[in-house]
């Protein structure tokens, strides 16, 4: 934690007292939460971004969606539009926000929406689709106007909650506390080897209940790279070209190509980044080929034709068909 951020330590407990009244007040009933006789299913965090919530969402909709009738419902963060919208063949980046979109364009058979407020969304989605098996709420953790039927809460193996306070001066949206809310943990960007004796001591940290299951995953890297052309990505790294980032977190990520001998340069925006005119001619001013992540290759690809995108996935340490079971009887 840097000096200014230690600087604001006095603030972080002040929002760490709001943060649990307000919880108190939704775990007393004194604040009014929905709920629905669809499975509601919240895939969240305690930290602020960079868990690995849309891989984890693609790995539930690959797994589940040839059987069960499924929506998706998020935010939309950093939409130009607003209130309640569906998915359909009009829709965009602007319109739903770059996450939402790429899932969409991934998964035809989902049904995707946004809204701020997420029993309004369930609402709009049971209207327009009273028959669906379950519906999976993008980052609703904090969104307690909902009383969700399973919460499943994600860390990232490096930034845990046991290393950090609440904001500002630390990344958590709210106290550790909030992890006894989860049914179903799963620790995310995990090195792939770790070990047994590893795991057992980070499990104890985290401080789980008996009765919350946990589950230690790592990110998996495609074999290709694809936009532009389709092409290994072995081959690809062999030439010096652009890696251009707009997530939370890019360090598994030039991790993994430094481990390859990769020659780049790294360009590095914030998340969510909006690539203005002035970005897109940077990036290309070298003549390099560029490759990015795919989400921000959403946001590129209508201006850069000439981008390729290297996507990931989820990949479970172990446990992996007992992690599907409880999620299908979630469903069912």
């Amino acid at each position: 934690m840097n000096l200014l951020r230690k600087s604001l330590f006095p603030l972080s407990l002040l929002y760490d007292v709001a943060t649990r009244v307000r919880n108190a007040a939704f775990d007393k009933q004194w604040l009014h939460q929905s709920q629905f006789a669809v499975p509601t299913i919240v895939i969240g965090n305690l930290i602020t971004g960079g868990s690995g919530k849309t891989p984890m969402i693609a790995y539930l909709l690959h797994q589940f969606s040839d059987r069960f009738s499924l929506a998706v419902l998020s935010r939309g963060y950093k939409r130009k539009s607003s209130g309640f919208l569906i998915a359909d063949k009009t829709s965009s980046i602007e319109t739903l926000g770059d996450e939402p979109f790429l899932l969409f364009q991934k998964f035809p058979k989902v049904q995707f929406a946004v809204c701020k407020n997420r029993p309004d969304g369930i609402r709009g989605l049971l209207q327009k689709s009273p028959k669906l098996d379950a519906i999976f709420l993008d980052d609703g953790f904090q969104h307690r106007k909902l009383k969700p039927s399973f919460q499943i809460l994600l860390t990232p193996y490096e930034t845990p909650w046991f290393r950090d306070c609440v904001l500002p001066a630390g990344n958590l949206r709210e106290s550790a506390r909030g992890r006894k809310r989860a049914d179903l943990v799963v620790v995310t960007k995990c090195p792939e080897s770790l070990s047994k004796k590893e795991q057992e001591d980070y499990t104890n940290r985290l401080g789980l209940d008996s009765d919350q299951n946990l589950f230690y995953t790592s990110i998996q890297y495609d074999v290709n790279v694809y936009g532009a052309s389709q092409m290994q990505l072995k081959s690809f790294v062999q030439s010096s070209f652009v890696l251009v980032t707009g997530i939370a977190n890019a360090k598994p990520l030039t991790s993994y190509l430094d481990q390859l001998g990769a020659k780049y340069n790294h360009l590095e925006y914030g998340d969510h980044h909006l690539f203005s005119a002035s970005d897109r001619q940077n990036i290309l001013s070298s003549g390099l080929p560029v490759l990015t992540t795919e989400k921000d290759y959403v946001r590129l690809n209508p201006y850069l034709k000439d981008v390729h995108y290297l996507p990931i996935s989820v990949r479970f340490l172990a446990d992996e068909d007992r992690f599907k079971d409880i999620i299908s009887n979630q469903i069912r």
